[in-house]
């Protein structure tokens, strides 16, 4: 895939979004010769399609990480797991769904709370506020650098805020203007009242304030995530989070917009 990969570098953690919204969600983390997906919302065959672009098929993958059980996170697992044999780690609520759903995995448990190891990652599971069984965020530490994981939440707690404070780099959910989405004809008022819930998505202005209480001068890039194609737009998105970063007085934060169609390019940053 020529031209798939835009590539930052500025350390020794590359991340790898292979997707980002709410028809796919994959993400590609390396690190000391290790290799570990977040969710595996992508079809089996796009999955391992992007993952050979990014030079980590999935045969080579040391584990897979799972934020919840929703299929835009989890689309591919079944299939990829009958293929390859790759470990998966997953809290026991999100596990026992997908169990439920015919999901056969070499099962690794970890509680929302807890920090555990993973090859070269020291990862923190802290639970977010969403409308899945056990939902969590991650903070992943290796080589002196450290990533935060922060997607389908409808409001940040002050737990969710200390979890990620200082990391050098965010991937965070920007899924929706609010007025776009008032506007939005095509979703009924159930659908948008589950959005802005507090069990929902986070908007581009929530997402903003988040990431400006959570900045230090650590921070050097930002991805913004999940972004809704009928209700905001990348440019609305960047525009949210770097006026709030400004005024905290972040002023050399990178900023960049993931997206999930099928031919979005790969975001790829290194810290």
């Amino acid at each position: 895939m020529p031209g798939l990969c835009a590539v930052l570098i500025a350390g020794m953690l590359e991340v790898n979004v292979l997707a980002s919204g709410s028809s796919g969600n994959a993400l590609l983390l390396r690190s000391g010769g290790c290799s570990v997906l977040v969710d595996a919302g992508l079809s089996a065959r796009r999955l391992a399609s992007r993952l050979d672009a990014c030079g980590a098929p999935p045969e080579s993958l040391t584990g897979i990480l799972l934020t919840h059980e929703h299929g835009d996170h989890t689309r591919g697992l079944k299939v990829l797991l009958a293929r390859h044999r790759i470990p998966v780690f997953a809290n026991p609520l999100t596990a026992d769904h997908l169990k439920r759903a015919g999901v056969g995995a070499e099962w690794n448990l970890f509680s929302s709370g807890a920090t555990f190891r993973l090859g070269s990652f020291e990862i923190l599971a802290f639970s977010v506020p969403h409308d899945a069984a056990d939902p969590v965020g991650f903070l992943l530490r290796a080589n002196g650098s450290t990533f935060g994981v922060l997607t389908d939440l409808g409001h940040a707690t002050r737990h969710v805020v200390e979890s990620v404070r200082g990391v050098k780099a965010l991937l965070i959910e920007t899924n929706h203007d609010e007025g776009l989405l008032q506007q939005d004809t095509k979703r009924p008022w159930p659908v948008k009242q589950r959005i802005l819930s507090r069990h929902g998505h986070l908007s581009n202005a929530a997402a903003a304030a988040l990431v400006a209480d959570v900045a230090t001068g650590s921070l050097t890039h930002v991805l913004l995530g999940h972004l809704s194609r009928d209700c905001n737009s990348p440019d609305l998105a960047i525009a949210a989070v770097g006026s709030r970063l400004r005024e905290k007085g972040h002023m050399n934060v990178t900023i960049q917009c993931a997206a999930a169609e099928d031919d979005a390019p790969v975001v790829r940053v290194t810290v």
